[in-house]
């Protein structure tokens, strides 16, 4: 292909790129979709405008720079603290769960394909891998739990290592052209020569950002461009060392530099995002172009069957076994089942390798044509059967992304919406006892809470406690939108002074689409500035007098609120399900589990204690009141 052609085609699918993340944002799914469907179009299978000649032998190059780009911008982001939210649960996914997916989908394939162990444990091994690249977009639009995303994230970075390293050490035992040293001591140095090269890129890099003058003028830009530069050479140098070592190499620079405090990370991570955008479309879009759908076709039902057991048997067994005893509940765990699409490196290792096995299988071709039968007979067969190996490869690879992204990714929400994972974002500013007795509450009836603090030894008490903490002053626009104000419902501003309540009061409101703020007021007297702003405010004297008077006046009512969350609780829930609209408490009662009861009814602004005959509307509010799981239930029942 011609300079000047190679150059438009690479315009083209950069535009392409931009066009499908613009798509992904408007309707909410995981831009591989699009670029998966631009890349075929642009294929043999469609225009033909790429071909496996386009971009010729520097294409192993172009992937594996960029798959170095992905990785470390996944890595980076990657943040110990979140993994605290279920380290035992994250641990055991990126281990036991690893190694479940590994073994299963290599049965998988070798009984349902018909192939050899050694390319049934190729497959499996790419295939345990999810990845940033798919799960990050997910993430993005379906706002659950820090602890499932922590899980998830982690999950897919390292994943995405383990499976690109094992996957190398597989393919020596099946590619005849490669020779091994042992399956364990092949990963073990890939991984030690990748881990020891990222900690001294990683090591070097940061101490040039700190210590050396970046010339104070272009100071952001130059940390930029050095940090990209930096997750190059470590991505070449341990690749240069062992293959694949460059995956181990950049995940490591990226986890310990996006956990240091380096100068300038936001312009740092703004960048590397849209260059990673820009990457990314380019690869995938790519990797498609290069499908035969007649390699899909061949697959037929066997293929089908090894799709249905990665995503519906195995996927979810290794998240149950992997959660066992955790704080997941059970439809976070089902949510984790059906959310575990395969990304970029299933895609393009795979494609690498059959790349290299036509290669040997063409030159076997080429020297069965020099020799006599019976050896050229031999010659042929064994490169026919490395062509029907490497077509078996990328079609079950490519099956397996194209079926997860086009389900697991598209409709995520919809199964998380489903589900109910998606929980109320509370951001609570102020991590004094307050704060933390709020946070303790909420938390338990299943809600997502982000504590705001700019005490560190607080922060680090609040940590160690297992809250979601963000460090930073909670009137600073910044901080309250890294804590996730965008998405909040609800922001308490419960700190010790009045003045800083009121201005997260006043950011919330102008700042953010929040649906409720909640001031504390510490003293009466200004009760009255947080009015006029709006804000329902809670008088801390008051409080402290009415929660007096309880246990003088209703000592049983002040013991049942005070233990709301142990054995009892007090929850209000909109009614949304038509199946209890247009019917009196007397009918709606026993369709509501035991020990849970209806005890006030809003509606209009006007609070009702109702009698047996009052009739539930849908839009109803219900406090409902009882032991605490009927009340979970019981809402679950009446807002679906």
């Amino acid at each position: 292909m011609a300079a000047s052609e190679l150059i438009l085609l690479t315009a083209g699918i950069i535009a392409l790129g931009v066009v499908a993340q613009v798509l992904a944002s408007a309707f909410e799914v995981p831009s591989i979709i699009f670029y998966l469907a631009a890349g075929i179009a642009l294929g043999p299978e469609g225009a033909a405008l790429i071909t496996p000649d386009s971009f010729g032998d520097a294409l192993p190059a172009i992937v594996g720079l960029a798959v170095a780009v992905i990785v470390f911008e996944g890595a980076f982001h990657l943040r110990l603290d979140r993994i605290r939210e279920a380290p035992a649960a994250t641990v055991r996914l990126v281990t036991l769960g690893a190694a479940i997916a590994l073994v299963g989908t290599a049965v998988a394939v070798r009984f349902a394909l018909g192939t050899g162990w050694p390319l049934a444990f190729l497959i499996g091994a790419l295939l345990v891998a999810t990845g940033p690249t798919v799960i990050t977009p997910i993430l993005d639009v379906v706002p659950v739990r820090d602890r499932v995303a922590a899980a998830l994230e982690t999950e897919g970075i390292i994943n995405d290592v383990s499976a690109a390293i094992t996957a190398v050490v597989v393919f020596e035992v099946l590619n005849p052209a490669a020779s091994s040293t042992g399956l364990l001591a092949d990963f073990t140095s890939r991984l030690g020569t990748g881990v020891i090269v990222g900690l001294v890129v990683a090591g070097v890099v940061y101490y040039i950002l700190r210590f050396i003058d970046l010339s104070p003028g272009d100071a952001p830009r130059n940390a930029r461009l050095l940090v990209l530069a930096g997750a190059l050479v470590a991505y070449a140098v341990a690749n240069a060392q062992l293959s694949e070592a460059g995956v181990a190499a950049v995940a490591t620079a990226g986890v310990v530099l996006g956990n240091a405090d380096i100068p300038y990370e936001e312009e740092v991570t703004s960048f590397k995002g849209d260059i990673t955008l820009l990457v990314l479309s380019f690869v995938f879009i790519a990797l498609a172009a290069l499908l035969d759908f007649d390699v899909l076709v061949d697959l037929g039902v066997p293929g089908l069957a090894v799709v249905v057991a990665v995503a519906v048997v195995i996927r979810p067994l290794l998240v149950f076994v992997s959660t066992v005893g955790g704080r997941f509940t059970t439809r976070e765990r089902v949510f984790m089942s059906a959310v575990g699409p395969r990304g970029i490196i299933p895609a393009s290792v795979a494609t690498l390798f059959a790349v290299e096995l036509r290669n040997e299988a063409a030159a076997l071709r080429e020297e069965a044509a020099t020799v006599a039968d019976p050896e050229a007979a031999e010659l042929l067969a064994e490169a026919a059967a490395l062509g029907s190996q490497a077509d078996v490869l990328v079609g079950t690879v490519f099956l397996v992304i194209l079926a997860t992204v086009a389900f697991e990714g598209g409709l995520a929400r919809y199964i998380a919406e489903y589900l109910d994972v998606i929980p109320m974002r509370v951001i609570i500013v102020g991590g004094g006892k307050t704060g933390r007795a709020l946070a303790d509450r909420l938390e338990d009836r299943g809600e997502n809470v982000v504590i705001v603090e700019n005490d560190e030894d607080v922060v680090e008490q609040r940590r160690n406690q297992g809250y979601k903490v963000e460090w930073g002053d909670g009137t600073d626009t910044e901080v309250l939108r890294s804590a996730g104000a965008e998405n909040a419902k609800v922001v308490v501003a419960a700190t010790g002074n009045d003045d800083a309540n009121l201005l997260v009061a006043q950011l919330s409101n102008s700042s953010f689409d929040v649906e409720k703020v909640i001031a504390k007021v510490n003293n009466p007297d200004n009760v009255e500035a947080f009015e006029d702003l709006g804000v329902a405010s809670i008088d801390a004297g008051m409080a402290s007098a009415w929660a007096i008077d309880n246990q003088i006046e209703r000592p049983a009512l002040a013991q049942w609120m005070t233990g709301v969350g142990r054995t009892g609780d007090v929850q209000e829930v909109e009614v949304t399900n038509a199946e209890f609209g247009g019917k009196p408490v007397s009918e709606v009662g026993p369709m509501l589990p035991e020990s849970c009861l209806i005890a006030l009814i809003s509606r209009d602004g006007e609070t009702h204690v109702p009698n047996a005959d009052f009739v539930v509307e849908v839009g109803d509010k219900l406090t409902l009141l009882g032991k605490r799981d009927p009340v979970r239930e019981g809402m679950r029942m009446v807002d679906p």
